[in-house]
């Protein structure tokens, strides 16, 4: 036995224990980097001192309107700075966000709002009406509602609810924050697509954000002050996390409402935009910009892509314009990328670079273990052709599935995070995606349940059967394809199939094409969806 087996009077205190939490980087920033600008978007630019106020007083009022620790608050918000300020105002009260993709339909708004248990909605104008239209079929108790009005861009307030900067004007602005008594605490609910077309609800927990956004730090090479574009979604995933890191290191947020050529070009020209995330969409829509959108500006800018592997053609064009790009990987269950093409130096001149750069890579520095294995949880052999499942264990992995603890059970079965995407791993360990399970679709990197879809069609009165696959898409990377056996006598068009799926779809997941014929199947009636696919690629 050595000396440190008598640990008396070694345990935890206030002086070496902290609960570790994203929220720890807006208050040190509030005095470090206080009057650095934090967040700009067009004449909106505050500083961190400004940033922490308005916070402040978010999770003032938010407390004064009875969201207590442990509630849930809701928004309907594009990349703006009230989303930012979510992000910090709302655990600080104590509260849970719950950042809701703006592209969802009615019903599915309603099912969050209820399964969640949103006691208050932050909504943009844009979206204020798919709010309210979800609030009327709600079965629970109804969230109120705060309008959050942006009359620069062309959405001003309605004057039907009370409005965020009325709100924010009405907090203290000396409100002590709720910090987390245990890191393990519930910070973000974020809802993902699931096989059977309902949502699951992913819990996050502080420890596990405060750690992706170190990790991120190292793996994206980053230094005191970037300037970050805000590009994916912040209801994907709280942006990857970015946003809680950004005050870690004195960064600027820069807010984008419409995701297009021009104002990204002009943000790097003009503010000095070094990193953002996007999906391959994004890294497509910049090489292809007219002269009219491009801008030209001195200095690499840093970029991770995720949700599809880029066209190695597209990543070839990307970075002569001065765009860095690395691939990442990863799910709403795991706060976002968790793994990353991390570049070796040997690589520097091969002739399949851009081939490699589309692998998914290696664990970030703050996972523990992320690899390949067959269906008896082994590890496939590395040798760029055996498939299995990615699992993935780690400390950025959520807490679970809310209210599903058979989905939970399911998804950590054996230790590991199942991620039901198939892949083969290289004799350097580099993982590489080779198929979806589940029949995932992700267009523009959205995910879309081809079950959900299926399940619409086949409502239809005239339609037998319906299978939907991935399309490849030059703009949006895969759009939903159908395949549509008919009834006897019955004779409806694409474009009324199309048409009767969007009455119910989020237009992001109704199909782009209906192809009417007799649907593959096995011998014991399974549909050869493999079948389907190769025939959609060539449509």
């Amino acid at each position: 036995m050595g000396w440190m087996a008598d640990e008396t009077g070694l345990g935890k205190t206030a002086a070496n224990y902290v609960p570790l939490t994203p929220l720890s980087h807006l208050r040190r920033a509030a005095s470090v980097f206080t009057e650095r600008t934090a967040v700009i978007y067009g004449d909106h630019r505050v500083t961190y001192a400004q940033y922490y106020e308005r916070c402040t007083r978010l999770a003032s009022a938010l407390a004064e309107m009875g969201v207590a620790p442990g509630d849930v608050v809701a928004t309907l918000i594009p990349n703006l700075p009230a989303q930012a300020e979510a992000h910090f105002g709302v655990p600080a009260c104590g509260a849970v966000l719950n950042t809701i993709n703006t592209r969802l339909d009615v019903e599915t708004v309603a099912y969050i709002f209820d399964h969640g248990g949103a006691k208050v909605v932050l909504a943009d104008p844009q979206f204020l009406e798919l709010a309210e239209a979800a609030i009327a079929k709600m079965d629970g108790p109804s969230p109120r509602i705060v309008e959050v009005a942006d009359a620069a861009h062309g959405w001003p307030a309605s004057g039907r609810h009370p409005e965020y900067e009325a709100v924010l004007a009405s907090g203290d602005p000396s409100f002590d924050w709720i910090m987390p008594e245990d890191e393990w605490e519930s910070l973000a609910l974020n809802y993902t697509s699931g096989t059977t077309g309902r949502p699951k609800g992913v819990v996050y927990h502080h420890r596990g954000a405060y750690l992706m956004t170190m990790g991120t730090v190292v793996s994206w090479r980053m230094v005191l002050h970037p300037v970050f574009m805000a590009i994916v979604p912040l209801f994907h995933c709280n942006g990857w996390n970015h946003t809680w890191m950004m005050p870690m290191l004195g960064g600027t947020l820069v807010c984008c409402r419409d995701i297009a050529a021009k104002p990204i070009y002009d943000a790097i020209a003009d503010e000095g935009v070094t990193h953002f995330g996007g999906a391959p969409i994004v890294l497509n829509m910049l090489v292809n910009a007219d002269d009219a959108e491009r801008r030209d500006f001195d200095h690499v800018v840093e970029v991770f892509t995720a949700g599809a592997p880029p066209a190695p053609a597209t990543l070839d064009k990307i970075e002569k314009l001065g765009f860095n790009v690395t691939q990442v990987y990863g799910l709403t269950e795991t706060y976002g990328h968790v793994t990353e093409c991390l570049w070796q130096s040997d690589w520097d001149g091969a002739e399949d670079t851009a081939a490699i750069k589309a692998r998914q890579g290696v664990a970030f520095p703050m996972m523990e273990h992320i690899t390949v294995m067959d269906g008896g949880m082994a590890q496939v052999p590395m040798d760029s052709a055996a498939q299995g499942e990615i699992m993935i264990r780690g400390n950025s992995v959520m807490k679970g599935y809310l209210k599903n603890p058979d989905a939970t059970a399911e998804a950590f079965e054996g230790g590991y995070f199942h991620s039901g995407d198939i892949a083969i791993q290289h004799p350097d360990g580099y993982i590489q995606i080779a198929d979806r399970a589940k029949d995932i679709i992700i267009s523009g990197g959205e995910n879309i349940s081809s079950v959900e879809v299926e399940g619409v069609l086949m409502a239809h009165p005239d339609v037998n059967l319906a299978a939907v696959v991935a399309k490849p898409d030059e703009k949006w990377g895969e759009v939903p394809c159908a395949f549509v056996e008919l009834k006897p006598g019955a004779s409806p068009s694409e474009a009324d199939l199309i048409a009767f799926s969007r009455e119910t779809l989020a237009g992001f997941k109704a199909p782009k094409q209906v192809v009417f014929q007799e649907l593959p199947k096995t011998s014991t009636g399974k549909i050869q969806k493999f079948e389907l696919r190769k025939t959609a690629a060539a449509l």
